[in-house]
């Protein structure tokens, strides 16, 4: 069967056709500026794989919307499938799930957070295949952390919002932190814009600066800490573009295995390499859960 995806990100859209063994047959990149310029390219697209003309076996029987938020996941709320408080003014409050709905018409559809889409990717065909609980922390422009417990997402009041825990300051750095909410908490002093904000370069020409990934590797340690420490996962798999610095991920096990000091001592932490580790889908982690969405609406319908 096919399915359409959508991993609707704060830079570009990506929509796509795949499978059901998370195959991406056909994929378009869109970018996103405002609901009026943006939305009516990506129904202009899933549209197109819905057309009566087509065959029954090439139209899409899902679709799946891993988006960028905060955003409301709460069926049955009022405002279920929107886009809240996001710093992307033009998107607050939007109904993308209702306006996509309204559009492509009762086609079943499924609904996450974009980092709870990456989870999902990796937790069907990737890395965390097989495990009930894991967390996948991306780490870029922003911060943000999808879970699984018990083999589903973990949801709330809202959704997890991890990239905005209180950091410590590591004893040393005087950076009063870059969001605007919080000011020094995991997103403020971690992200790829506090990184350049902090060190007056961007992340991708510092490379060869030990002293930056140092104090990286510290802040990405404590807030995993904090994190494993309450949801105790079975794996932690980072991604974004600050993680594409390779050299982060041995200081942050190093960190990790510091901040946790023995106190926990289980099978995952003696293998802290396989306990922490990279995305294993290519970047194709957001856009093949959200296929995967699709599939479970599809099936739920």
């Amino acid at each position: 069967m096919l399915y359409g995806a959508l991993e609707a990100g704060g830079t570009k859209m990506i929509c796509a056709v795949g499978n059901e063994s998370g195959q991406i047959l056909d994929q378009v990149s869109i970018p996103t500026s405002t609901p009026d310029e943006t939305m009516p390219k990506v129904i202009e697209y899933f549209k197109s794989k819905l057309d009566a003309s087509l065959p029954d076996d090439e139209k899409i029987k899902g679709l799946g919307i891993a988006c960028f938020g905060p955003v409301d996941v709460r069926e049955g709320s009022k405002t279920y499938g929107s886009i809240l408080n996001t710093p992307k003014i033009a998107w607050r409050n939007y109904p993308i799930l209702e306006t996509l709905k309204e559009a492509l018409g009762d086609i079943p559809m499924g609904f996450d957070t974009d980092v709870n889409g990456s989870l999902l990717g990796e937790a069907t065909w990737g890395c965390a295949k097989g495990l009930e609980d894991a967390i996948y922390i991306t780490i870029g422009t922003g911060i943000g952390m999808g879970a699984i417990s018990g083999g589903n997402p973990v949801h709330g009041m809202l959704h997890p919002e991890a990239g905005h825990l209180i950091m410590s300051a590591i004893p040393g750095d005087d950076y009063k932190g870059h969001c605007p909410s919080h000011g020094a908490c995991f997103e403020g002093m971690a992200s790829g814009p506090a990184i350049e904000d902090r060190w007056g370069k961007p992340a991708k020409e510092l490379a060869d600066k030990p002293e930056v990934w140092e104090l990286e590797a510290k802040y990405i340690a404590q807030a995993i800490t904090d994190i494993l420490l309450v949801l105790s996962p079975q794996k932690i798999i980072l991604g974004g573009g600050v993680m594409a610095q390779a050299q982060l991920f041995p200081l942050v096990r190093k960190y990790v295995l510091e901040y946790v000091n023995e106190y926990i001592d289980t099978k995952e932490l003696r293998n802290i390499n396989s306990f922490i580790t990279p995305a294993a889908l290519n970047g194709n982690q957001g856009i093949m859960g959200a296929i995967k969405l699709a599939e479970n609406a599809a099936e739920n319908n």
